[in-house]
This record gives structure tokens, sequence and C-alpha cells, in this order.
């Protein structure tokens, strides 16, 4: 299956009218973090624009999904921000592939800080989208810093709920025997042994695995290990099992009254195997919020098809809510 093969670049298709150049920042723990910055069409640094950060699905990278809307919204006349969150892609963090939502939620109020203190941005005007699992550290973030106007989750999980209870096929017992693997691997690694990681894209895929999937994973698959999608060097899916107690613990909505006057858009295909968090997300918010369904689309859908992500959509949110 010859398309199971690496992007080594970007896995969208890149505009030539929109600059785009790599950026570095810190965030409050002194990591160093990267990212893509996308310009509008006829930029002019003497001006101040809307911005709006963009963070990537867990395990992705900012080549990716994290791009393609970053360089739409710039074609909107945003400065667009796609971000890699630390220990992923080409941000720092000694240990890799390892996911640490609250160190994410400040990843990217980090970029906030970065952004803000840019002459061409508008400070009042910063933006976000969280696509897949950051939609729930997007939420997160933007409850408890009010300098992000306004955030849209698209295609949403709450990464959180999803790891403790895998749409409720987890009881009590099951999370506490997995967390018991978990700390014996803590020990063993602590002595000195390979980390283990909770999944891992394999690097070549024979059509007998691929045809033994259940569904949902097929679906990551056509989009993470298809080189006409989102196969990326830097994005093999392994997430370390020493993440798994930070991912029990996160709740991105403990702090969800305090996003309550800025505006919030939910995004999702009506296909979406991941739809319930949608739906939860939209139910725990507070006005100002909408919901708007991409009719027929799946859950990878809005990772990259341009022909059912809704930019226009989410132009017009930002649109209305940062350019005041």
């Amino acid at each position: 299956m010859e398309r199971f093969s690496f992007n080594e670049g970007k896995t969208y298709e890149v505009y030539p009218e929109i600059e785009n150049r790599p950026v570095y920042y810190r965030n409050r723990y002194g990591t160093q973090l990267a990212a893509d910055i996308f310009f509008p069409e006829h930029f002019d640094p003497s001006k101040n624009y809307p911005a709006v950060i963009v963070s990537h699905p867990h395990g992705g990278v900012k080549e990716q999904s994290g791009g393609l809307y970053a360089q739409e919204l710039a074609k909107a006349g945003f400065i667009g921000f796609a971000i890699d969150l630390s220990s992923n892609g080409g941000s720092g963090g000694s240990a890799r592939h390892i996911s640490t939502p609250e160190g994410h939620v400040e990843d990217i109020q980090a970029a906030v800080d970065y952004l803000g203190t840019r002459p061409f941005v508008l400070r009042d005007g910063i933006g976000l989208v969280g696509v897949c699992a950051s939609g729930s550290f997007a939420v997160a973030a933007a409850s408890t810093d009010m300098r992000i106007k306004a955030v849209a989750a698209v295609t949403m999980y709450n990464i959180g709920e999803n790891y403790r209870t895998m749409f409720g096929l987890r009881d009590a017992e099951a999370r506490k025997e997995m967390l018991r693997h978990a700390g014996e691997q803590r020990w063993a690694e602590y002595e000195g042994a390979d980390t283990e990681f909770m999944m891992e894209f394999p690097r070549v895929v024979t059509e007998e695995i691929y045809y033994s999937l259940d569904p949902v994973s097929r679906e990551f698959f056509d989009y993470y290990l298809n080189n006409r999608r989102g196969r990326h060097q830097y994005s093999v899916g392994k997430i370390a099992l020493n993440s798994l107690a930070a991912l029990f613990n996160f709740d991105p909505y403990i702090n969800m009254d305090l996003l309550g006057g800025r505006p919030i858009l939910v995004v999702c295909g009506t296909e979406a195997h991941s739809r319930v968090y949608s739906e939860e997300c939209y139910a725990k918010a507070y006005e100002p919020k909408e919901m708007y369904w991409v009719e027929g689309a799946g859950h990878c859908d809005l990772y990259d098809d341009k022909t059912k992500i809704p930019f226009t959509k989410l132009a017009d949110f930002f649109g209305a809510n940062l350019r005041k």
C-alpha cells in the first residue's frame, strides 16, 4: 500500500501568496516552542491585525491540520499561528511524545504572550482554534486566560474523559488496573527501562493490518498514515504510558464559567464518532455560544478536507469577535 509513506514537509497545499515563517517562543516553564506564523496577503507591518492561534490534535504536528487552518485564516485576513505542543514536533521538551494536558494549556497561553507582544498584532483581538484533543486544551486555556477573546473547538475530543472511560467502556476497576501498570512501568523506566507507549503507528502498514482495524482506528489510520493526507515523520502516534495519570486528571470544564461572556463556537461533523464530546462542550458552555454542524462529515474529515471544513464560518466568527 504505497500511500503509507512519510511526508517531510507540510501536508497541505501551500499558498504562495501567503507568507509563512517559523518562529520560536518559550512557555513559563522555559521550554522552547515552535510555531509557523502566516501573514495575510499584502501584509503591512505598520498595521495591527487580529490573530488566531491553532493547536493541533493529540500527537499531531503543526505541519498537518494546525498549519492548514492557520493558512486559511491568514487568507481571510488574520495572522494565523500554528503551534507545536511541547514535547511534540519541533517544540522542545527533553521527554518526547508525552502528553501533559496542563502543560499544553500553558503552551497555548504562552502563544498569547508571544502574539500580544508583536507590534503588528491587535492585542485585544486574539482568538483560538483547538482541533480534536486541542479542543479541550483550548477550552481550558481560554477559560483562564482573559486575553483570548473568542475560541472555536473543532471536531473535539474531551481527551481527559476519553482516556478515563473510552466512551464509557472503562469502569473504575479497569482504570485502576491501567494505573497500576503505569505505576509499575514508571519504576521500571526510572531504573533504565525503555519508555513504554500506549500506542504507536506502525511504520509499515500491510493490508492485513489495515483491514483488521475497527472503524474508528481505520479512520485515524486513513489520515495519519496516508501520505496524500496527514502522514508526517514527526507524527507517529506515540503517547508515553507515563502520561496516563495526567490525562486521567484533566478536566477542561473546571473553569468553564469563567469563559462566560466570551464567544465559543463548537464545530462538529454529523457523522463524527466523537460528536458526544462536542455536544457535551456546547451543553456546558455559557453564552454566547454556537453549535455548528457539518452535514455528512466524520471526525477526521475536519482535519484536512477543505470541502467540508467550514473556513468561511470560522472567518466570520472570528471577524465578528476579534475585529472590534
